[in-house]
């Protein structure tokens, strides 16, 4: 899961650094890359959480 978080943050930067030299359209589409790959990271942890819980009972 660490490498979602690693591409979310790197996709990030890129759209960052796209903005500032002005390319609108790769750092809308960097930034929707970022957000998706954050959210199937966060939903990952909760099920693993949850998983992990189910086995301890």
């Amino acid at each position: 899961m660490g490498g979602l978080l690693y591409y979310a943050v790197a996709f990030l930067i890129v759209a960052i650094i796209a903005a500032i030299f002005g390319f609108g359209g790769v750092a809308g589409v960097a930034v929707q890359g970022a957000q998706i790959l954050f959210w199937v990271a966060i939903v990952l942890m909760v099920i693993s959480l949850i998983a992990a819980a189910a086995r301890r009972i």
